[in-house]
């Protein structure tokens, strides 16, 4: 079967569902498939595909009908400008999280410039956030947290596959337990952290593909959404410097509640970042000793 036969074919099994773009969700899995890049399958479109790759593909768009999320598929992801590599059991990046990076990133910019500094992060998941600094920030060296064996395991292999791996330390534990032996008492410039914060009651009325098949653990924060801020705020001034960042991403109607965590801890000069829906999505704040 020729490949815009099985585009056409593939578009019209997936057509219809949510949360998905038929058209290059097919283009994509025909390219892993046949391991080429996607403008290789509009320019050759009439080229003839095997048995064997034609039985994979709809094997695998029968995957993506029930909602299999496609990244899962590609074991791939892009964030930041940057492919990362990801596999079940390890939460998908999402855009939103590029909003949180690109503010540490022009927060270094500002205040240290070529200046040697220490990043903490909170829950390492595919490494997207810790390794998107350190791949932008040469004067960068983060130590990345994330209770997950697995989620250690992948963050290890993009750290190997972008080479910096002498510049980021994944590191096993629970927050702060996973630095409690890394002698950075008071001497983190930044922590930063995307932790859980979806309500436990709202986690069931989360879309099929993420309920189904990402780790609800690495969404769930509690009754309230807010139980790891609870744990994290009062724990991060035992780490950051006099006038260190803490950095967090956070659900839409959370800022409130966290500001006034934060405040309570000595935090000051809070700002809240909006997504690029308008919505409240990253707070961060200075501490100050």
């Amino acid at each position: 079967m020729e490949i815009k036969d099985l585009i056409r074919m593939g578009v019209k099994k997936l057509d219809g569902k949510k949360y998905s773009n038929p058209p290059l969700e097919c283009v994509l899995l025909l390219a892993y498939l046949l391991d080429v890049d996607k403008t290789y399958i509009y320019i050759h479109n009439d080229e003839e595909v095997s048995s064997s790759v034609e039985n994979k593909y709809f094997s695998l768009i029968d995957e993506r009908r029930k909602g299999y999320p496609i990244q899962y598929i590609l074991k791939e992801k892009e964030f930041m400008g940057i492919s990362f590599y990801i596999e079940e059991g390890v939460l998908i990046p999402r855009p939103d999280t590029e909003i949180l990076v690109q503010y540490v990133l022009d927060y270094i910019d500002e205040k240290y410039k070529e200046r040697d500094i220490k990043i903490v992060e909170l829950g390492t998941g595919s490494g997207c956030i810790s390794l998107s600094i350190a791949y932008y920030k040469k004067n960068v060296f983060v130590y990345s947290v994330d209770i997950d064996k697995k989620a250690n395991a992948v963050a290890e292999e993009n750290s190997k596959r972008l080479k910096l791996s002498d510049r980021v330390k994944i590191l096993e534990g629970d927050l702060f337990q996973g630095i409690k032996n890394m002698g950075l008492k008071n001497s983190v410039d930044i922590i930063v952290s995307n932790p859980p914060y979806i309500p436990e009651d709202e986690i069931f009325g989360l879309q099929d593909e993420i309920k189904k098949y990402e780790p609800l653990w690495a969404l769930d924060g509690g009754e309230d959404g807010l139980d790891y801020y609870r744990r994290i705020i009062p724990q991060s001034k035992e780490y950051l410097k006099n006038r260190g960042i803490l950095v967090f991403e956070m659900g839409f109607d959370q800022g409130r509640k966290i500001k006034e965590l934060m405040e309570k801890e000595n935090f000051r000069n809070i700002n809240i970042l909006k997504d690029l829906q308008g919505l409240d999505r990253v707070i961060t704040g200075e501490l100050f000793l």
